[in-house]
């Protein structure tokens, strides 16, 4: 990619139903000139299950509602403090495979966690980004006739407990942590959105 995809903050606690929507509306209407972009957010708590989702890996979702969605994967949580960065991106006009786009997504946030002074890593068995073997970053996408949404969810400032009512990703005890464990302060998430969108037109 030549260029970054437009940034759009798009606020705190965005219903999930709703920007789902928007995104699918985005992506259908699309023509070849239509820019791509980067909708950044983030959600009241809220599991949503995957195409792939498995009825066992929700263990006790309680009052908290589970949403069927379109995108990859398994189960996977959401709530305040937590960056949503949604990608609409043709990757078909980029010349991008989903892979090479899975990578870049898992680079951006393995580069901005370096800037932090963070070592963190992919797993060649499950997406995402790790820390110690706990995960701070969770990757689903969505690709239709060649353009993609949905995107990537990084823990920044959350609480993490609701994690343990699920087997998030699909794995059973699975270790979850957040930037704010790792490194006490964290920027505020539109300047992270804003770094992790450069990151990915490198």
């Amino acid at each position: 990619m030549s260029s970054s995809p437009e940034l759009l903050w798009l606020g705190e606690r965005r219903d999930y139903r709703a920007t789902w929507a928007a995104m699918r509306r985005y992506t259908a209407r699309r023509t070849r000139e239509t820019p791509d972009a980067c909708w950044a957010l983030t959600h009241p708590p809220v599991f949503t299950q995957g195409l792939a989702g498995r009825q066992e890996h929700l263990l006790n979702p309680g009052h908290i509602p589970v949403i069927p969605t379109d995108r990859g994967g398994q189960v996977t949580y959401h709530g305040p403090g937590q960056l949503i960065l949604y990608t609409l991106v043709d990757l078909k006009r980029a010349g991008l495979g989903p892979r090479e786009w899975v990578y870049r997504l898992e680079q951006a946030v393995i580069g901005w966690l370096g800037e932090q002074g963070v070592a963190s890593e992919r797993r060649p068995d499950a997406p995402g980004v790790y820390v110690d073997g706990a995960k701070i970053a969770a990757l689903g996408l969505k690709i239709r006739q060649g353009r993609c949404y949905h995107g990537l969810s990084l823990n920044i400032d959350m609480d993490l407990a609701p994690f343990a009512r699920i087997n998030p990703c699909g794995y059973q005890g699975l270790a979850v942590t957040d930037a704010k464990r790792l490194l006490g302060e964290t920027p505020a998430l539109p300047s992270i959105a804003s770094e992790l969108a450069g990151m990915l037109a490198s």
